[in-house]
């Protein structure tokens, strides 16, 4: 797939593929197209060439709804909304038309690191890890088949850090796919299969 905006191309002939279970990581220099390949992934950009198969169909043949609750993007950046935490896990299951399952979201909110009473706190009050983990468990509340995280813990002290590892592992190890954007020594450390892109191209 390439990826071209007017006369500057983004990305050139990148050929990925990426199996069921398999955790991937994306690393090279900042700008060489990385979070665009995440972008083109999730369906939120198109290809300009070339195309994205998703289960062996073509993404752009699939419903977009159907396809992002099965292929779910986490930003580098936390975007939440509404008022309070509890706002932010009430979505996922306000889109699918299910009641919310508060034991559900406390659960979750334990794997990391947060009580119960972070339900009722305002988002404006939190930490960037404290956001951005409410982000991250948002997006697993309805466990998607493919994660795709854009270096998610820039930013984080140590300990945020700490507990988002664990989160993704235990994930992965449960079967879910994972796709990853990241400059972090430590995280490539973790990474199962490390993918370099530069200039937008896979030189490894």
């Amino acid at each position: 797939m390439s990826y071209q905006v007017e006369d500057k191309q983004i990305l050139k002939e990148i050929d990925l593929h990426v199996a069921e279970g398999q955790r991937i990581t994306l690393t090279g220099p900042s700008g060489s197209g990385k979070s665009t390949i995440l972008k083109l992934v999730s369906s939120l950009i198109s290809p300009t060439q070339g195309q994205i198969n998703f289960q062996g169909k073509d993404v752009a043949q699939l419903d977009p709804i159907s396809y992002r609750r099965q292929v779910s993007y986490c930003f580098q950046q936390p975007s939440l909304f509404g008022t309070t935490v509890a706002d932010n896990l009430r979505f996922p299951f306000e889109l699918r038309d299910e009641p919310f399952n508060q034991q559900q979201a406390v659960e979750l909110l334990w794997q990391v690191d947060l009580d119960e009473s972070y339900l009722n706190k305002k988002i404006e009050t939190l930490s960037g890890g404290e956001k951005q983990r409410v982000a991250l468990i948002r997006n697993l509340l309805f466990p998607p088949k493919v994660l795709l995280l854009d270096e998610v813990t820039t930013g984080l002290d140590e300990n945020s850090k700490a507990i988002v590892h664990k989160l993704i592992r235990n994930y992965h190890q449960e079967g879910t796919t994972i796709l990853e954007v990241t400059h972090d020594a430590t995280e490539l450390d973790l990474a199962n299969y490390l993918i370099t892109i530069k200039e937008g191209k896979r030189v490894k």
